[in-house]
Parts: C-alpha cells; sequence; structure tokens
C-alpha cells in the first residue's frame, strides 16, 4: 500500500535528516584527519597550529554550554510537544504516583504509575511499561508518552506502570535491563500495598522499549519466574545484529539504504559497550537459545519500518515454540504511527488494538 499522505512532509524532514547526519559524520572524519595531521606537523616542529584564543573562566566557573546529546535531548522534547499538540491526543487527568526503585549495582529507577481512575475499587491489574527512543532520547515525561499511558489506562482499565530508565550512552547496557527487573521485582513484591493485582501483571513496550520489554521476559524467566500473563509489544527491536532489518521498506520510502544501516548502526553502538554484546540475548531477545516459557504475546509492526522484520521473526520464533503469539502489520505507516491519534485513523486504530490486547489482564 502507498505511504499515507499523513507521512508525506514527515518523510522529506526525515530523509534530510539522514543525509544531515551522514554529511556531519564525513566532514567530522575530515576535520579529524587534518586536526591529526596539523598536530603531527606541530609535534615535529615543522609548522605551528593555530588556535582560536583560549575562554578565559573565573575559578570553579562551569561552561553553561549544552552538549551535542544534551542538544539533541531538548530538540527531541520539544519536537514531541509540538506533535502532541499539532496530532496527538491530550491524556486524561488520572492520579498518578511516582517511586523510586533502588537496583543493585546500578542508579535507582523512576517509576510512575497511572491508575485507570481517581479511585479504583479494588486491585487493578497492571501493564509494566517501557517507553521507545533508541535507547537515548526520551522518558515517561515525554508528553506523547506521557499521554498515551493516560489513556490506555483509562480506556483499559488497568494501571499503567511507567519505568523511566537510564539512557544511553551515559548509561549502556545491561543497566536498563537490571533497571527493568528491579522495577518488576518491586512491583510484584508491593503489588497489594499499591492497589495493584500482582496476579495479573503484563509487560509492555515500544521500538527501544520492546527490546527492553522482552529481555525482561528472559531475565524474568531464568531468575525468579515469576507469572506474567501477557507481553505486548509495538514496533520491537529485538535483534541488534541486524540481521532481521526488513530494508525493503527505506527502499519503499526512497532512503538509501546505506544511511538507514548507520542510523540503525549507530543505535547500537551508543547502547551496547562492545559490538559482540549484540549476540546477548539480553541485548538481542531473538538470538536466545530459547524462547519457550514466554507469556502471551501481541506485536504491533508498520509496514513502512525496517524493524518489522524484526517484530514478524519475533512473532514466528515464539510459535514455533509453542507460545500463543500474533502479529498485525499497519499497512501505509511508519514507525511512529502510535503517537497521532489525533490526525491518522491508523493510529486511533492502533490505539484501540492496544487497549484490546492490555484488557485482556481482566480475563481469567
Amino acid at each position: 500500500m502507498k505511504l499515507d499522505p499523513f507521512f508525506a512532509e514527515r518523510l522529506r524532514v526525515h530523509r534530510r535528516y539522514l543525509i544531515g547526519q551522514a554529511w556531519k559524520q564525513l566532514t567530522g572524519s575530515v576535520s579529524e584527519l587534518w586536526r591529526n595531521r596539523v598536530n603531527v606537523f606541530t609535534r615535529e616542529g615543522k609548522t605551528e597550529a593555530t588556535t582560536s584564543a583560549p575562554v578565559h573562566r573565573r575559578p570553579g566557573e562551569r561552561s553553561r554550554s549544552l552538549t551535542p546529546r544534551q542538544k539533541h535531548r531538548r530538540s527531541a522534547l520539544s519536537w514531541d510537544r509540538k506533535e502532541l499538540e499539532t496530532a496527538g491526543t491530550p491524556g486524561p487527568d488520572v492520579r498518578t504516583v511516582e517511586h523510586s526503585v533502588p537496583v543493585d549495582g546500578y542508579p535507582d529507577v523512576r517509576v510512575r504509575i497511572y491508575y485507570p481512575g481517581q479511585d479504583p475499587a479494588g486491585l487493578v491489574p497492571a501493564t509494566l511499561h517501557f517507553f521507545g527512543g533508541a535507547f537515548r532520547i526520551g522518558g515517561i515525561d515525554y508528553p506523547t508518552t506521557d499521554a498515551a499511558n493516560r489513556r490506555r489506562a483509562v480506556d483499559a482499565g488497568i494501571a499503567v506502570v511507567a519505568v523511566d530508565y537510564a539512557l544511553a550512552p551515559e548509561h549502556r547496557f545491561p543497566t536498563q535491563i537490571e533497571q527493568a527487573h528491579a522495577a518488576l521485582e518491586w512491583l510484584v513484591a508491593s503489588g497489594t500495598a499499591l492497589g495493584i493485582d500482582p496476579t495479573r501483571i503484563g509487560v509492555s513496550g515500544t521500538s527501544a522499549g520492546g527490546s527492553i520489554a522482552a529481555a525482561l521476559l528472559l531475565a524474568n524467566r531464568d531468575r525468579a519466574n515469576h507469572p506474567i500473563r501477557q507481553q505486548v509489544l509495538e514496533v520491537p527491536v529485538v535483534d541488534l545484529t541486524g540481521r532481521h532489518l526488513d530494508f525493503g521498506a527505506t527502499r519503499a520510502l526512497g532512503i538509501p539504504m546505506i544511511l538507514a544501516v548507520r542510523e540503525l548502526q549507530s543505535v547500537a553502538r551508543t547502547y551496547l559497550p562492545g559490538r559482540t554484546d549484540a549476540r546477548n540475548p539480553l541485548a538481542s531477545p531473538l538470538r536466545a537459545d530459547s524462547l519457550a516459557g514466554m507469556p502471551s504475546t501481541v506485536v504491533l509492526t508498520a509496514e513502512y519500518d525496517p524493524l518489522r522484520g524484526d517484530g514478524a521473526a519475533y512473532v514466528a520464533r515464539l510459535r514455533a515454540e509453542g507460545v500463543d503469539a500474533s502479529a498485525v502489520q499497519y499497512l501505509g505507516v511508519t514507525h511512529d504511527t502510535w503517537m497521532y491519534t489525533g490526525a491518522l485513523p491508523a493510529a486511533r486504530r492502533w490505539h484501540r488494538d492496544v487497549v484490546a490486547a492490555l484488557a485482556r489482564l481482566h480475563e481469567d
């Protein structure tokens, strides 16, 4: 199916972004080579490098300039806010509470619980949810993420327990998996006191968050093996080796394959300490020796998203190993379809399908 007209302008912007990133990397590499050459000549006494005048600061004064990473995150947050305002749906006013969960050997992790009503009667089911953002941007405070969590909590009648895991590269794998596991242990142990039914817990995640969710289930199976009712994964990346990426999606968008590969490789480099870590099942759940014992699974993918191959391969593996698993691919749309519920019919259908899956936590 042709790309939905809604995404036409966004595609042009994304192409410019990818080309711009590639140009920056190319010019950066050339500049680095030139600097190295100048430094060599300087050390050998053949010439003197010309440098800009040093910046003088008072003792103890810190630079107020943002790092490139901080600028990128600030821009991403601003973009996300604008997307919610122009094409999203605001979330309803619901009761929320926050907790800080300790993680042995890693930074504590913030968790926010969205309840389905101001005063829910009795214990409610819950999904432990992990946001997307390529492991390096995003968070539970991002407007589209916060709005989606609110709407899903109300519409599915469950608590959404959103985990604000640490971002890479400041915190690399397996920090995020250990934080996720600590959050699950805490939720199971404290569920009743929190108004949550500890026997009706699911796990969900979007994109990079889908990777963390699937890895968490492997860790849980091999450690405490708490009974998890379901997992719901949206456009998940489950193999960071790139083996299952479907570049037919990027070719259909007119994005040169080399640019798409470079972008996806940069995600893995940012998240993982080393290249060989991509073969670790907790980084790439699809590479686990066995996926037996996983809970009932629903995977949502998009036609114009190279991660559609990851989702399809993951569900195929689950089915082959006896797990109740289903997948649906939304035609004519892209990776971030879920956030555009204010403008796109496919996004509203996406929301209803996720809500229907989450609502199954109420079933006996």
